[in-house]
């Protein structure tokens, strides 16, 4: 039953893991339930709460990275307030409609705020360009995020 468990638990790390780049999963508390499972098959002796806590911490984080990695990449290149809320808002909804969503979300909520704000159809295609620049840096910062949870995982079980 302990093989299974192990099993069970590397699994849902590697589905996590995964799902930083799929829309569908949701990948970090993926990878969070996946080290809780092993933490528990080990009755907690070699993992405690600190690091479970610590964890924790960076599981509820991640969810603010989408929105403000596409508002930070629209800010870049010279977006309005209007086009920040509006890639962070287009990041939240997109999350809704699967890859596609995810990946049109920033830019579209950027370039609507952006031309209602100052009405210039450039200027709103840069700041979805820089809000969807964003959201695929934030992608990035969630696999190592991911990644990083891992390691700081196996340094506590291991040490």
């Amino acid at each position: 039953m302990t093989t299974a468990l192990w099993l069970l638990a590397a699994v849902l790390i590697l589905i996590g893991i995964a799902g930083t780049l799929l829309p569908a999963l949701p990948g970090i508390p993926l990878v969070f339930g996946g080290l809780v499972l092993a933490a528990w098959i080990d009755g907690f002796s070699r993992v405690g709460w600190l690091p479970l806590l610590v964890l924790g911490l960076l599981t509820v984080a991640s969810f603010a990275i989408d929105p403000y990695a596409s508002g930070k990449g629209a800010r870049r290149y010279g977006a309005s307030r209007h086009a920040v809320i509006g890639a962070s808002i287009g990041a939240v909804v997109g999350v809704f409609f699967g890859l596609p969503g995810l990946v049109a979300g920033p830019f579209l909520g950027a370039s609507l705020g952006e031309l209602l704000a100052r009405g210039d159809l450039e200027r709103a295609g840069r700041a979805g360009f820089g809000a969807w620049q964003g959201f695929v840096i934030g992608t990035v910062l969630k696999v190592a995020l991911a990644l990083a949870m891992v390691a700081f995982f196996l340094a506590a079980y291991l040490f």
